[in-house]
């Protein structure tokens, strides 16, 4: 019995210890886009109805700018987001523009590091200011941000193509 334990926690302890951190950047930048992306689509208004999330239709109407900031977007900014010294609409349009592109380009890997850095100080900006008792949330973001941030995009990035190393 305690053989067959020991043997299952060596060949678990095995598997664990193969995984390499160029797959958990993958991870971490498909997760951390999707969040950001996910909340652009709130922020703004289609000029079209009926759209799925993440289908190419809604990309469509992103890339070709076939929207505009939604006006619940500059109410949540002016009353309840109440950031300090940054006018409430520039910093509705100046977080729009942040949260689709900066997926966009982490999806990518292209200046993978300086996006998740850009991310990390927006999740700074809303941990302190907006929802301070998101804590835990907010950790879990700044965790992913922070290995994308060491590490790089990985392998598997614009950075390295371009550059032959991880932006």
């Amino acid at each position: 019995m305690r053989q067959s334990l020991t043997r299952i926690l060596t060949t678990t302890t095995g598997i664990m210890s193969k995984i390499q951190i160029c797959q958990l950047a993958i991870l971490a930048r498909f997760v951390m886009a999707t969040i950001f992306w996910k909340s652009a689509m709130t922020k703004i208004a289609f000029n079209a109805e009926g759209m799925a999330e993440f289908s190419l239709t809604q990309i469509w109407h992103v890339i070709t700018l076939n929207w505009t900031v939604a006006d619940s977007t500059y109410m949540l900014f002016e009353y309840e987001y109440d950031l300090p010294v940054v006018p409430f609409d520039w910093a509705a349009n100046l977080t729009v523009a942040a949260e689709i592109l900066l997926p966009i380009a982490l999806i990518f890997g292209f200046f993978t590091r300086y996006a998740a850095l850009t991310m990390f100080g927006m999740t700074l900006v809303i941990q302190i200011f907006v929802y301070p008792d998101l804590w835990t949330v907010h950790g879990l973001w700044a965790i992913a941000l922070l290995v994308i941030m060491s590490k790089g995009g990985g392998r598997l990035s614009l950075d390295r193509v371009i550059c032959g190393k991880c932006l």
